[in-house]
């Protein structure tokens, strides 16, 4: 197969990592992170103006139409640069949902917005209760008879950027237990969001929904299949996070060499021990095993077989939580005590690789559903 990218790839490419460099440093990050928002609505807007915000959006909507692997080119150079803005949570997951869901009126709607950086939205999915299975959601929705549209109760837990966003893509369940996806404005009365920061930096928040009465237009086109969006939206999102976990560990693994080649210990570089160089070269495996890995959820995250989509997938997330683990682990002890300060971005690598490695399913759930698959 060939994985030679375009011209046009390699321009996006390019063009994302030198915007990051220059606008987006590790310094910045730093401060971006005090802010209210959690991210620099200034880089959030750079993202905007290059087009990054429109990619996975129809040329239909608006936006540049562009693929999975293009989101991938992306994402790689957005965990180069440990990037603490929501492009996952907004660019890639709520776009592709309203974009899988919504009737043409809620794609006008929402879309132009989330495209010009003027809003952002986020998929509010996951609860206590989950536990990585996709379909087990016990927020609730009935219509309200008073006023024609849905009463929602229930409880969304470690939302990503939930307390900055606009708009709350919120999954739940009808009374007749199917599943539903609700566009709700967070100045809704009866949500309640209690926000913090997660070990990797990330802003997000806990969201309650206590008698919280919305419009009719606010459920996405009731004509479409939800769960099969869903299941749609998260596996692009697993690939995507596969491609910012190769990007991270690039980073972590030229930051390890180079320390190697200057810290001295009985007046020798570190890099010459053996032992070490033997570490680094199994570094070198793990990651080009998660990059061949990365590129294959790329091109089986659209594939319209769910079962083979799934094996993929999960295999993919499963050779990459490996990755994130030993490559992260190995980079901090190679760095000795510095691995470990808030000052040295290696930690922050580190800590993002590990929450990559249980977002949307740790390594054993993954290993568990490739088995089961295979068996089946």
């Amino acid at each position: 197969m060939d994985f030679t990218f375009s011209e046009e790839q390699t321009m996006l490419q390019d063009a994302t990592r030198r915007f990051i460099g220059n606008e987006a440093s590790f310094d910045q990050r730093q401060l971006a992170k005090k802010t209210p928002n959690g991210y620099s609505r200034k880089v959030w807007q750079g993202f905007a103006d290059l087009g990054l915000l429109a990619l996975l959006a129809t040329e239909e909507d608006g936006g540049l139409g562009g693929s999975a692997i293009d989101a991938m080119l992306v994402m790689g150079v957005m965990g180069e640069g440990l990037v603490i803005e929501p492009y996952l949570a907004s660019a890639v997951l709520a776009t592709r949902m309203i974009s899988l869901s919504g009737n043409p009126a809620q794609r006008a709607r929402y879309l132009p917005d989330l495209i010009s950086g003027a809003a952002v939205a986020v998929l509010a999915h996951d609860e206590t209760t989950t536990r990585f299975d996709r379909l087990n959601i016990n927020t609730s929705a009935k219509p309200a008879t008073e006023t024609g549209g849905y009463v929602l109760n229930g409880h969304k837990s470690v939302v990503p950027h939930g307390a900055s966003a606009d708009l709350l893509l919120v999954t739940a369940r009808m009374p007749d237990q199917s599943l539903s996806v609700f566009a709700i404005e967070k100045s809704t009365p009866g949500l309640r969001i209690l926000p913090y920061t997660t070990v990797d930096g990330i802003a997000a928040a806990e969201i309650y929904l206590d008698q919280v009465i919305i419009p009719a237009n606010c459920l996405l086109d009731a004509q479409s299949d939800a769960e099969v969006a869903l299941s749609q939206t998260l596996d692009l999102g697993i690939a995507a996070v596969c491609a910012e976990a190769v990007g991270a560990l690039d980073k972590l693994l030229a930051a390890t060499i180079a320390y190697a080649k200057n810290r001295q210990q009985f007046g020798v570089v570190i890099g010459k021990f053996q032992a070490l160089q033997h570490k680094m070269a199994d570094m070198v495996l793990y990651i080009e095993q998660a990059r061949s890995m990365s590129y294959l959820a790329a091109v089986r995250s659209e594939d319209r077989d769910t079962t083979s989509r799934s094996i993929a997938l999960s295999s993919a997330k499963a050779v990459i939580g490996q990755a994130c683990r030993f490559v992260g682990q190995q980079a901090v002890q190679l760095h000795g005590g510095m691995g470990v300060t808030d000052e040295l971005d290696v930690s922050h690598y580190f800590k993002r690789l590990m929450a990559i490695e249980l977002q949307f399913g740790s390594t054993d759930y993954h290993l568990e559903v490739v088995a089961q698959r295979l068996v089946s």
